[in-house]
């Protein structure tokens, strides 16, 4: 897909000062973060003792093989799990002891998630889609702001779509639109290009680094792809529930 971090040209300054909840302080502060899971007599550890920082406006990929972590991190990350020990601060609060009506008041105006699994509304069309996403993040978009929002991702033309009619990738752009048009702070991503055909999987990277670069929104990628994981600007390599230093995987 040749696009990588080497090879864009920076628009922004990564903040990485250490501090509190400043403009310069991490947007994602992780310590000694513990997931285990059980099951009747059976108990596995997914997580062993992260910690993690992630700048604002920053990229990273997560990578590592399957059942090292990574989707735990990213549901911790998006405060639809807790950990059973440690913090997950996010813009200075601990997702870990907030509420279950708080964190999902940061998911709806904060944190926006995408997933391999497309999410759309069935019954309403694309437009509809992007203006019930806006909406519900108290960020509403007119009929002609969800027509340009869809002419960023190529899809224009088919506004008055519903998600059955239309192919995998351009289901996947339209996810990406319905994220991005809501102008979160957070960008959050599960394997969105695993399932796409190579010109569909550049083009929603290409929006995600856009998104980022331009608009300085911080990505957090959960990727197998290793061009994915070089467009981003730190790689974060997971093996057995822990942050290998050094990102083999680059």
């Amino acid at each position: 897909m040749e696009l990588t971090a080497a090879s864009r040209t920076r628009r922004r300054v990564i903040g990485r000062t250490e501090g509190g909840p400043g403009p310069d302080a991490p947007i994602y502060r992780l310590r000694d973060v513990i997931r285990v899971y059980r099951e009747a007599d059976v108990e596995t550890i997914a997580l062993r003792g992260v910690d993690l920082d992630i700048a604002r406006g920053e990229s990273v990929a997560i990578v590592g093989r399957s059942g090292s972590g990574k989707s735990t991190l990213l549901n911790l990350l998006a405060g639809s799990d807790r950990p059973t020990a440690g913090s997950v601060a996010f813009l200075g609060r601990d997702l870990a002891t907030a509420d279950d009506a708080s964190r999902a008041a940061l998911r709806g105006s904060e944190i926006g998630i995408v997933y391999q699994a497309q999410n759309l509304a069935p019954m309403l069309s694309l437009l509809e889609n992007v203006r019930l996403a806006t909406w519900l993040c108290g960020r509403p978009l007119d009929v002609v702001g969800g027509r340009a929002a869809l002419a960023r991702v190529g899809l224009a033309d088919k506004a008055g779509r519903r998600p059955a009619h239309l192919s995998g990738g351009e289901q996947q752009r339209a996810a990406v639109c319905c994220v991005l048009a809501a102008r979160p702070t957070v960008l959050l991503a599960d394997e969105i290009t695993g399932e796409l055909d190579r010109e569909s999987a550049r083009l929603v990277l290409e929006l995600l680094i856009e998104a980022c670069d331009i608009n300085g929104t911080t990505v957090v990628l959960v990727t197998h792809d290793r061009e994915v994981a070089a467009a981003a600007d730190r790689i974060v390599e997971l093996r057995d529930g822990s942050i290998v230093d050094g990102a083999a995987f680059a």
